[in-house]
């Protein structure tokens, strides 16, 4: 199991020494921007679903394209 957290950077030292410690743990920082990377990902993938779900109307393939 993966399990992300958010924690305030002057908690984490302390909280990844007590992960280390526990032999069945294996614990690694995310840098900023991979989490940014990781949250962005997430957020298009819940888009996807409510486009499929039709909760939530596509844009055209013209539309994306001049946004970019």
């Amino acid at each position: 199991m993966k399990i992300l957290l958010d924690i305030p950077d002057n908690k984490a030292s302390s909280l990844m020494e007590v992960l280390k410690s526990i032999s069945y743990v294996k614990a690694k920082p995310l840098t900023d921007a991979r989490a940014l990377l990781m949250k962005e990902i997430r957020e298009a993938v819940e888009e996807m679903k409510l486009i499929r779900a039709g909760k939530k109307k596509a844009r055209n393939a013209e539309e994306f394209l001049n946004e970019l």
